[in-house]
C-alpha cells in the first residue's frame, strides 16, 4: 500500500496536482514530447552532486564517465571542476569531442590497447592508471617512438573485497584489474616505473568495488593504500569509486561527503601526505534521472503473477538482468497514491528474463497507455543499453528551471543500418 519514497527522486521533483514534476518540467508532458522510453536527467541535481564531489575531495576529483557519459554531461562536469575519469578510446573520444581539455582526463583500462595509449598520449591526458606489466612493456614501445613521458599512477590491488555483488567486486586479491599488494606485484611495478625513463610516476589507485553501501569498507581500502603511499613519499593517491546510492525503499547509502570524511579521516590517521582523489560515478548520476516507460499491455493471470509490459527493457536498463538489482515503480500522473498492486514489470524483448522490476508495486487503477516510471536510473541505464531486438536507444533530456533540453537523440531505424556495408 506504500506510495514512493520521495527521497528516491531527484532533487527538484514536486507534486503538482498529483503529477511529478522535475526540473520545473510536468513529467507526463515530457513523456507527450519526447515519446518513451525516455531517460529524464535533473540537470541541477547533476551539478550539486558534481560540487559536492569537487568540495569533498578538491579539484582533482574525476568523473567515472563509465555511469553515464554524452558530450553534454562531459561539459556540465567540467564546468562544476571535475576531472573526468574515461576507460577506453571511446569514452576519451566523447570528451575530447565535448571539448573537455585534454589534461582533465584520466585515463583508465585494464587492457588498454596501444593504439588507445597512443590517442592518450599525443592527446596529452592528464593521467594514465597503469594496470599491468603488459601496459608498461607498451608505453617503453610509445616512449621509444614518440620521445613523451605521461604523468602515471599504478593501479594496486589491496585484497579487499568490498560488501557488494561479485560482478562488481574489484579489490579482492582474485581481480583482472591492477597489481596485487599481497603477492608482491604492487612492490615490483612501483619499482620498475621509478626506474623507467618512458612515465613518471605520481602515485597510486585503488578501487575495490561498486555500489558499496559500508562506507567503512571504502576507509579500510584507503588506509591500506595511504601506507603505501607513505612508503614511497608519492606526490597522488586516487582511492577510486564505487560508493552506492539507494535504489528501492529499504536502501540507505552514506553522501560524497560523508564518504569524503572518511577517506580524509583514514589517509590522516596514516599521515598520508599525498593529495587525495577519488572517482564517484554512480553517487553523481543515478539518482538524478527517472526513465518514463507507456504500458502495453496488462496480463493478470489469477493466484500467480501479474505482468505489466513496457515500451523498453533490458535493453534501456540490463541491471536487473545482470546483477538481480531491484527498483521501485510508479505512476508519475499519482505519484503519491497508494500502491496496492504488486506487479512484474517486463519489458518488450523476446525473453522470459527480461524483467525490469520482480515485485513492482502500483496503484490499482493501472491501465494501459499509462506512463509508468522507474527511478534512480541515472547510472548504467543508458551507458550500459544495447540495440538488442533491433529495439532503438532511447533520448536523453535534460531538464532544470522549467527548460527541457534534448541531449541525445532517440535513434532511428535508419541508424541500425548506417553501419552496414
Amino acid at each position: 500500500m506504500r506510495p514512493l519514497p520521495t527521497r528516491l527522486l531527484p532533487e527538484t521533483a514536486e507534486t503538482i496536482d498529483g503529477v511529478l514534476h522535475i526540473g520545473g518540467c510536468n513529467t507526463l508532458d515530457l513523456a507527450a514530447e519526447f515519446g518513451t522510453p525516455v531517460f529524464i536527467y535533473d540537470e541541477q541535481h547533476l551539478r550539486n552532486r558534481c560540487r559536492e564531489a569537487v568540495e569533498a575531495f578538491g579539484p582533482g576529483v574525476a568523473y567515472a564517465t563509465k555511469a553515464f557519459l554524452c558530450g553534454a554531461m562531459a561539459r556540465l562536469a567540467h564546468e562544476e571542476g571535475m576531472c573526468l575519469d574515461v576507460a577506453t578510446g571511446g569514452e576519451l573520444h566523447v570528451a575530447l569531442t565535448a571539448g573537455v581539455p585534454a589534461d582533465k582526463l584520466v585515463l583508465h583500462g585494464n587492457n588498454k590497447s596501444l593504439a588507445e595509449l597512443r590517442l592518450a598520449i599525443e592527446a596529452g591526458v592528464g593521467r594514465i592508471v597503469v594496470d599491468s606489466f603488459d601496459e608498461l612493456d607498451r608505453l617503453d614501445a610509445l616512449h621509444a617512438e614518440t620521445g613523451v613521458v605521461p604523468k602515471v599512477l599504478l593501479r594496486l590491488t589491496p585484497g579487499i573485497k568490498a560488501e557488494t555483488h561479485d560482478y562488481i567486486s574489484t579489490g579482492q586479491d582474485d581481480s583482472k584489474f591492477g597489481f596485487t599488494v599481497s603477492t608482491g606485484l604492487a612492490e615490483q611495478a612501483i619499482a620498475r616505473a621509478q626506474a623507467s625513463a618512458s612515465v613518471e610516476l605520481l602515485g597510486i589507485h585503488a578501487h575495490i568495488g561498486s555500489q558499496v553501501f559500508a562506507v567503512g569498507s571504502l576507509g579500510k581500502a584507503a588506509a591500506a593504500i595511504g601506507e603505501i603511499a607513505v612508503a614511497h613519499d608519492f606526490a597522488e593517491m586516487s582511492v577510486g569509486g564505487g560508493l552506492g546510492v539507494p535504489y528501492v525503499e529499504d536502501e540507505r547509502a552514506p553522501t560524497i561527503a560523508e564518504w569524503g570524511k572518511v577517506v580524509t579521516d583514514a589517509c590522516r590517521s596514516a599521515n598520508v601526505t599525498a593529495t587525495i582523489s577519488a572517482e564517484p560515478g554512480r553517487s553523481i548520476t543515478a539518482a538524478a534521472a527517472v526513465t518514463l516507460y507507456s504500458v502495453g499491455t496488462i496480463k493478470r493471470l489469477d493466484g500467480v503473477r501479474t505482468y505489466v509490459s513496457v515500451d523498453g527493457g533490458m535493453s534501456d536498463n540490463p541491471r536487473p538482468v545482470l546483477y538481480g538489482s531491484g527498483y521501485e515503480t510508479f505512476l508519475p500522473r499519482a505519484v503519491l497514491a497508494d500502491r496496492p498492486e504488486t506487479v512484474t514489470v517486463v519489458g518488450k524483448h523476446c525473453e522470459s528474463g527480461d524483467v525490469l522490476v520482480r515485485d513492482g508495486l502500483l496503484p490499482a487503477d493501472l491501465e494501459v497507455g499509462d506512463i509508468l516510471a522507474t527511478p534512480v536510473t541515472g547510472a548504467y541505464g543508458h551507458s550500459m543499453g544495447s540495440n538488442y531486438n533491433k529495439v532503438l536507444r532511447p533520448p536523453v533530456v535534460f531538464v532544470r528551471d522549467g527548460d527541457a533540453r534534448l541531449v541525445v537523440r532517440r535513434e532511428t531505424y535508419d541508424d541500425l543500418t548506417r553501419l552496414d556495408i
